[in-house]
């Protein structure tokens, strides 16, 4: 390979999105439950809405709007709605907006660690990409375990770092609720993130907060190192538009504006969000649906044999097969149509429509029970 590529780029595994192909799957329905996207795609009246809008407002020669001001102002609107706050104490000054949540904690990245000492912390399992993109900036990636019981965070070895480590951790990623085991932040996680030094930004993942109704918003506009990170692409069903956003105080939005490529969201993305955002009681009204499925899946799978469950704030569910080889198990449903997510020693399940959950568990059945 050519000598002018890094040497630790060549060794390193990619992020890997779920497959777009069927190959090896028996024929009948394909049922994607391996990407925690919301089920349900947008109302045809939306979608209808969202194509005359296309053709009546949007000159596809011509750039996005690069400073999204109309869009932070919808945004915080509904940060303010969803969380009960005064709508005065959150403006667009306390928001970025991003392709992606991925594009913003790319961007954290860059501003805190590129070009000088120190590294991240996370605490593993959780949200990969925090690895990826630290690795493929070359930014070093200090990792904690949690409880097997609980996937509580060590504190205890995440305090030793932030102390003990020789570079020092300029960064620490926390996900409420965690990706892939549906657990939200405790009150002795918060409170050991709120005693952090302020030369430390806590970044706060809350891409899963309209299913958990769990925010640190507060934190985030009343102190300097806090950063709250989301998405669009779960419970508002955008994941085809890629929108994220930051919520922080100004000073850190304003170097995010800085380190952000011009014209980095789409026309159509920045008008999708502003749609969904007008209509986001009716698009949310699906959410108490999920979060019956959910528990319908968790009192089943708690009784299937050989099969570990964990309790889910999300809209996912986290299991390990304790008996039967996990690859057999995901290689199984897999051929079945159900496509889950293989990551942290388990499965992880997106909770979908009540027809493909049940085909999960008569899938998941099968192979258990043989």
């Amino acid at each position: 390979m050519s000598a002018f590529l890094r040497p630790d780029l060549l060794k390193f595994a990619a992020y890997t999105a779920h497959p777009q192909t069927d190959e090896g799957v028996l024929p009948g329905i394909i049922d994607h439950l391996d990407t925690n996207e919301c089920a349900y795609d947008l109302p045809p009246a939306l979608k209808e809405k969202l194509a005359w809008q296309y053709q009546q407002d949007i000159a596809a020669n011509r750039y996005p709007d690069g400073g999204h001001e109309a869009l932070k102002a919808a945004i915080a609107h509904y940060i303010a709605a969803s969380a009960a706050i005064d709508p005065r104490t959150i403006t667009t000054a306390n928001i970025s907006v991003g392709n992606g949540s991925d594009e913003l904690i790319r961007s954290l990245l860059i501003a805190t660690c590129l070009g000088r000492s120190g590294g991240v912390l996370v605490a593993t399992p959780t949200f990969s990409m925090y690895n990826i993109l630290a690795t493929t900036l070359g930014v070093p990636v200090v990792t904690v375990g949690r409880n097997q019981e609980t996937f509580e965070v060590d504190l205890q070895a995440a305090q030793a770092s932030i102390e003990g480590n020789t570079d020092p951790i300029r960064m620490v990623f926390m996900v409420s609720p965690n990706s892939p085991t549906g657990n939200g932040l405790t009150a002795a996680e918060l409170e050991w993130l709120r005693q952090l030094p302020e030369d430390v930004l806590v970044v706060v993942d809350e891409a899963y907060f309209e299913f958990s109704q769990h925010t640190t918003v507060s934190e985030a506009i009343a102190r300097p190192n806090w950063v709250i990170t989301r998405t669009f692409s779960k419970a508002f069903r955008l994941a085809a538009h890629r929108v994220g956003y930051a919520i922080a105080q100004p000073e850190i939005i304003q170097i995010l504006e800085k380190v952000r490529l011009p014209y980095n969201l789409p026309s159509f993305s920045q008008t999708a969000a502003h749609l969904v955002l007008a209509h986001y009681s009716e698009l949310l009204a699906t959410v108490p649906e999920i979060h019956t499925e959910r528990d319908r899946l968790m009192s089943v799978m708690a009784t299937l044999p050989s099969l570990k469950v964990w309790p889910s704030v999300a809209n996912f569910i986290y299991c390990r097969p304790v008996h039967t080889d996990i690859d057999q198990v995901f290689t199984h449903l897999r051929r079945q149509g159900t496509h889950v997510r293989q990551t942290g020693g388990g499965l992880r399940v997106t909770i979908g429509t009540p027809e493909e959950n049940t085909r999960m568990l008569t899938h998941l059945k099968q192979i258990l029970e043989k």
